[in-house]
C-alpha cells in the first residue's frame, strides 16, 4: 500500500498471491484423514451432480454453448455422453454438482462450498489425461484439498457477502491456483493467473436474495470454475499478471470492492479445511438451516394429526441464518424455497421428508405449506450464533418448537450441529456412501451402477487409477 499511485515501476506480487502460488505449486496433498475425506468428498460431488441430471432446469443449460461445438477427445462431463473443452466442461460440472445446493460446504467469516472446484478439476484433469499426461485420481484427490484449502483458509476472516459479493468468487481463486498448477504452470505463471481472477472481481449476490432469488445462484460457481480454467490457459500461453493487483491504491480489488480492508490469509496453508468439510448427507438445503430440518423430521411424527390445530412455530437460529434464509412472502420457484428456513421446516413437519423435489411447483402449491409458513416466529439465539463463530465448535444450531392452540406444545428440539459435521464423522459417513450410491443407481443401469460402486469401494486402487479410465466408468450414452 505504500507504492507511490505516480509510479510505473511495477510492485512485487502481493504476498497472498505468493502464498497461494507456492502452496498450489509444492503442497503434496497432506495425510492420510485429508485423502480419505477427499475420496468420500469426490463420492458426494459426484452424487449431487448425478442427482441433478433429473432436473431439466441444470440439463437444459449442459452441453456446448453452441449446439454440435464438441470436443472428441475432450473432457468428459460425468452422467452424459458429452466431449467439450475443459472451460466448457468444467462449466457443466461445476453446474451440475451444486445445482440442487447438496453439495459439501465450509462456514466461517466466508461461507461456500469447496467442493464447487471440481469442475475445474476433473474438466482439466480428463483433459490432459486424454491427451497423454499420466493424472491419476489421486492427483485429483491433491487438487481437490489444494482447492478446498484455499478457497476455505481465505473464507475465515474475510467476510465478501458482507460487502455484498457472492463467495463463488474464492472458487474462481481456488480453481486458478489449482489448475494452472496441475498444466504446467511455474510459480510465476500461478501468480499471473490468480492475479487476473482477483481483477475479475465478484458476482453481486443479488440472486441469493430476496425479492431476486433464482437459479442463478445453481449455475455460478460453474462459472466461476469454468473461468479459471480460462485464466489458467491464457497464463500458460503467457498472459501477463498484475502483481498489485489487491492492494493497488484505488484500483486495486482492496480499496474498489472490500472497503479498503486487507485480504487476509489467517493460517498456513494445509489440509485443515478438507479434514473438516461439512457434507449435506441427508438434506438438500441451504446450510444454516440443516439442523432445524433435522429437528423439523423428528416433530413430524408429533404434528401430522394436529396440523390444523397449531397455533405458533418457533425456530431459533444462528445470526447467519436469520441474515440468509429468514423469509416471508410468496417463494417464486426452487431456488427461492431451498434458501427460506420456513418452507425447509414447513416440509419434513407436513410430510416428514425434505428432497430436492420437494422445492418444485408441484409440492410448493399445497396450501399446508404456506399456512404453516404463516405462523412461523424465527428468532436469533445468541448461544447459536456464539458456537457458530467459535472456531473450536463450527457448530450450525437450531431449534424448532411448536405451540398448539389448547396451550399444549411439542418439546423443543435442538441439534447443535448437522450429520454432515466432522464431530458425526463415523455416523454420517456409511449415510454418506448410500447418498452416493442410490445417485449412481438412479442414473445409470445395473451393470454400469455395479461397476462404479466397486470402483469406488477400493480406495487405493481408485487413487491409483488414470483419469481417462475413472472418466469412462462415469461416462452415460443417454446425455
Amino acid at each position: 500500500m505504500s507504492h507511490d499511485v505516480k509510479s510505473a515501476e511495477r510492485p512485487a506480487p502481493d504476498p497472498v498471491l505468493t502464498a497461494i502460488a507456492d502452496y498450489a505449486s509444492s503442497f503434496q496433498g497432506g495425510g492420510a484423514l485429508a485423502h480419505e475425506t477427499a475420496i468420500h468428498c469426490l463420492m458426494d460431488t459426484l452424487a449431487c451432480g448425478f442427482q441433478a441430471l433429473r432436473y431439466p432446469a441444470c440439463t437444459k443449460l449442459l452441453g456446448p454453448v453452441v449446439p454440435g461445438a464438441t470436443l472428441a477427445g475432450g473432457a468428459r462431463v460425468p452422467g452424459t455422453s458429452y466431449e467439450l473443452d475443459p472451460v466448457n466442461a468444467a462449466f457443466n460440472i461445476g453446474a451440475m454438482v451444486r445445482w440442487l445446493d447438496f453439495n459439501d460446504t465450509w462456514l466461517a467469516a466466508e461461507w461456500g462450498h469447496p467442493s464447487d472446484n471440481l469442475g475445474g478439476i476433473l474438466a482439466v484433469a480428463d483433459y490432459l489425461s486424454r491427451g497423454g499426461g499420466r493424472q491419476t485420481v489421486r492427483d485429483v484427490l491433491t487438487a481437490m484439498i489444494k482447492a478446498h484449502e484455499i478457497q476455505g483458509v481465505l473464507a475465515l476472516e474475510n467476510s465478501f457477502n458482507r460487502v455484498g459479493l457472492d463467495h463463488v468468487l474464492l472458487v474462481r481463486v481456488a480453481s486458478t491456483a489449482v489448475v494452472t498448477a496441475m498444466l504446467g504452470g511455474t510459480r510465476a505463471q500461478i501468480v499471473d493467473a490468480v492475479s487476473n481472477a482477483w481483477i475479475d472481481g465478484g458476482a453481486l449476490r443479488t440472486y441469493r436474495h430476496a425479492p431476486n432469488t433464482g437459479s442463478r445462484k445453481s449455475w455460478a460457481a460453474g462459472d466461476a470454475t469454468s473461468r479459471a480454467v480460462r485464466h489458467a490457459l491464457f497464463a500458460l500461453k503467457g498472459e501477463m499478471g498484475y502483481p498489485s493487483a489487491l492492494t493497488a491504491r484505488t484500483w486495486g480489488f482492496q480499496d474498489v470492492l472490500f472497503k479498503g480492508r486487507p485480504i487476509v490469509l489467517p493460517q498456513a496453508l494445509g489440509s485443515y479445511v478438507m479434514e473438516n468439510v461439512l457434507f449435506k448427507i441427508s438434506y438438500p438445503a441451504e446450510f444454516h438451516a440443516q439442523t432445524a430440518v433435522e429437528a423439523a423430521m423428528a416433530l413430524h411424527a408429533e404434528v401430522r394429526g394436529k396440523l390444523e390445530r397449531i397455533e405458533r412455530i418457533v425456530i431459533e437460529t444462528q445470526e447467519p441464518g436469520v441474515r440468509i434464509i429468514d423469509k416471508t412472502g410468496p417463494l417464486a420457484n426452487p431456488a427461492d424455497r431451498d434458501h427460506c428456513i420456513q418452507y425447509m421446516v414447513a416440509i419434513p413437519l407436513l410430510f416428514g421428508r425434505l428432497t430436492a423435489a420437494d422445492y418444485e411447483d408441484e409440492v410448493a402449491r399445497d396450501p399446508r405449506v404456506d399456512a404453516l409458513r404463516a405462523r412461523m416466529q424465527v428468532r436469533e439465539n445468541p448461544d447459536f450464533t456464539r458456537d457458530y463463530y467459535d472456531a473450536d465448535k463450527r457448530y450450525i444450531g437450531n431449534a424448532v418448537q411448536v405451540f398448539f392452540t389448547d396451550g399444549s406444545s411439542t418439546r423443543r428440539v435442538q441439534v447443535d450441529y448437522p450429520i454432515g459435521h466432522r464431530k458425526r464423522r463415523a455416523e454420517g459417513r456409511p449415510l454418506l456412501v448410500r447418498k452416493f450410491e442410490t445417485s449412481v443407481a438412479v442414473h445409470f443401469g445395473a451393470r454400469q451402477t455395479e461397476s462404479i460402486t466397486r470402483m469406488f469401494a477400493d480406495h487405493e486402487a481408485l487413487a491409483a487409477m488414470p483419469v481417462a479410465e475413472f472418466m469412462a466408468h462415469l461416462v452415460s450414452p443417454a446425455a
